[in-house]
């Protein structure tokens, strides 16, 4: 199956339609009593019937069978992917840092890749998200559906070729893809392959509000690109994993679930490239706030409260005259999961490598390392281009408890918090500071 130039089907949101085969897509009517090309049609809901129509996600497949043509599940094991808060380790308030984990040579496909390092909320209850690294080093010859959350792709090494019911998706790093919760694919790769996995539970990821930025700004919704549609003429025999109930299950499926020939819709997967994020900072003095940094936000039941916010941290101009410039020293209610894809991240000079992770929970105390802190306390503040870099942030309002894995795998960085021991008690009295 092959990959359609995707440039007529760009948005976030919208509403879209495309076909393998002219003709495939009926019109003015959901489900004809006989669709067109002897398809048969399906609908893949991502919200409620009821749901306001602004809310409400749907998309109609017209395919060669239907997904009933599936046979009984049993369940496969793999032991490294969790769920929800029960399945973390109790940790202490500590900041924690790993460093990146090397692809093992053994072989592993997206599926049996999956390290879950942190996870808070409830697959059932629709909350919360699990934050997972992926290992792999061999394409998946079978399909992943995912029954308990959206997958949110965030590559660090290698290109990634997702094949969707809807059609196929090409990202490299600097690059994201969004899968739809339900929504069957597979993952090809091309040699050692790392990247970072968002699995959100809660409400599906959309663009945040702009508020006072006004109607431009952050990620716009046209450089979000939706598939082409295509499909798997004579795949044969398919195996498909199915995450359900926070585990995995797998059945043998007479042929590939990748077989639908039309779709229309607004459940849909999605690639971004961050390049196009309109980047938005001061050009007087102070750091904002790292929320104008929001790519996509997972609301919850507390207004301006995210079950989850996808941050990221592009190349920008910093520019705040007396102010500085790095992210401040801080405690906040939200959780924070970091990665870096590339570069170097400007508040830890030291120590946070490409493809290394950290985690700040609820209120424990972090900001730059004393390397970060000398050097941005007595740099001149002409204006300075900070490029070469992409870092970025699940971040979620519910504590992530992180897992066995991560705690006991090799990776953690013991000697994290020592990055903060050179800052020492610089109070001088008497000594009058800037007003």
């Amino acid at each position: 199956m092959s990959a359609p130039e995707p440039s007529p089907l760009t948005g976030f949101g919208n509403h879209f339609e495309s076909e393998a085969v002219a003709g495939a897509l009926p019109v003015g009517r959901n489900s004809p009593q006989q669709p067109p090309l002897g398809l048969y049609a399906e609908l893949l809901s991502g919200a409620a019937f009821t749901a306001p129509r602004a809310d409400n996600r749907r998309t109609w497949m017209y395919r060669r069978q239907p997904s009933v043509v599936a046979g009984a599940y049993e369940p496969y094991e793999q032991p490294h992917w969790k769920s929800g808060a029960a399945s973390g380790e109790q940790a202490p308030p500590d900041p924690l840092r790993w460093h990146p984990v090397e692809v093992p040579a053994a072989p592993a496909d997206f599926v049996d890749g999956i390290r879950t390092v942190a996870a808070n909320g409830d697959p059932d209850a629709h909350v919360g998200i699990a934050a997972h690294l992926v290992l792999c080093n061999r394409s998946m010859q079978r399909a992943l559906v995912n029954a308990d959350g959206e997958m949110l792709l965030v590559p660090q090494q290698g290109a990634l070729v997702i094949t969707t019911e809807l059609g196929v998706l090409r990202v490299v790093p600097g690059q994201i893809a969004l899968v739809p919760r339900g929504m069957a694919f597979k993952v090809a790769v091309d040699g050692p392959t790392r990247l970072y996995v968002c699995e959100n539970h809660g409400a599906p990821f959309r663009l945040p509000e702009l508020g006072p930025i006004g109607s431009n700004g952050l990620a716009n919704a046209r450089d979000f690109v939706a598939p082409q549609a295509a499909f798997e003429a004579d795949a044969g025999a398919t195996e498909i994993v199915r995450r359900y109930g926070g585990r995995c299950w797998r059945t043998r499926a007479a042929s590939s679930p990748f077989n639908v020939v039309a779709w229309h819709g607004n459940l849909v997967p999605f690639a971004y490239d961050t390049a196009r994020f309109n980047t938005i900072g001061t050009v007087s003095f102070d750091h904002p706030d790292p929320s104008i940094f929001t790519v996509l936000t997972s609301p919850s039941d507390t207004p301006g409260t995210a079950n989850c916010d996808f941050v990221i941290f592009p190349p920008r101009w910093m520019v705040a005259e007396d102010t500085f410039r790095p992210p401040w020293y801080h405690r906040n209610v939200m959780s924070e999961f970091m990665g870096l894809v590339l570069g170097q991240y400007d508040a830890k000079p030291e120590g946070f490598r490409p493809g290394g992770m950290s985690l700040h929970n609820a209120f424990v105390p972090h900001g730059p390392d004393a390397e970060a802190f000398e050097k941005a306390t007595n740099a001149a503040l002409a204006p300075h281009k900070l490029d070469h870099t992409l870092a970025f942030m699940f971040e979620s309002r519910w504590r992530l408890r992180p897992t066995a894995w991560a705690l006991q795998g090799g990776a953690l960085d013991g000697a994290y918090a020592g990055c903060w021991a050179g800052l020492a008690d610089r109070f001088a009295a008497g000594r009058a500071g800037p007003r």
